[in-house]
């Protein structure tokens, strides 16, 4: 058992998510950064305030029993998603600028598009989640969470060629889904 497992399921008031997020916090804050890149200049939201909102939504969730490492990056990554949405909605980004550009899902970190991308992007989870939550749960956990193939499949419990495989069919869910919007 890791030391992350064991700091999220050995505790009798529930897990010490403040202790996981000391040990985290460098690797999430780098994540959070990444995420961040593809906003626009003029967003207020900053790498530190996305790691700190995440922390605040996952000690304050109300039923919030955690499993192991998968849940928490899971939970984390599904948390970031969340507050970068609701971040964008708030400055009111628009739906359809005329200088939008098509998102692309990869392999690497900070190649979203832009805030309206990003929406779009959310609302294209949102349906995936409907047709499969296993691949829903991937690209969080690839692309906000920004976890390697080899080690979500491991921690989603499938083979790797399994996991690559599911990644493929939910990026090209997600990039039809995302044209057509």
């Amino acid at each position: 058992m890791s030391d992350i497992t064991r700091l999220l399921v050995d505790s009798e008031d529930g897990p010490d998510l403040k202790a996981v997020f000391d040990r985290l916090y460098p690797e999430l804050k780098q994540l959070a950064r990444a995420r961040l890149a593809s906003l626009s200049k003029g967003q207020t939201i900053t790498p530190t305030v996305l790691v700190h909102e995440a922390f605040m939504r996952l000690v304050q969730a109300d039923r919030l029993d955690l499993s192991g490492r998968r849940h928490f990056f899971a939970c984390a990554g599904r948390a970031m998603r969340n507050i970068i949405v609701d971040h964008l909605r708030a400055s009111g980004a628009q739906k359809r600028g005329g200088d939008q550009v098509a998102i692309t899902l990869t392999d690497q970190l900070g190649e979203a598009g832009p805030a309206e991308s990003i929406l779009d992007l959310d609302q294209a989870l949102n349906e995936l989640d409907l047709i499969s939550p296993q691949q829903r749960e991937l690209v969080e956990l690839k692309f906000f969470a920004g976890l390697p193939v080899n080690e979500i499949a491991e921690l989603m419990g499938i083979s790797s060629r399994t996991a690559w495989r599911e990644w493929q069919r939910a990026r090209a869910f997600l990039h039809a889904r995302v044209a057509e919007m």
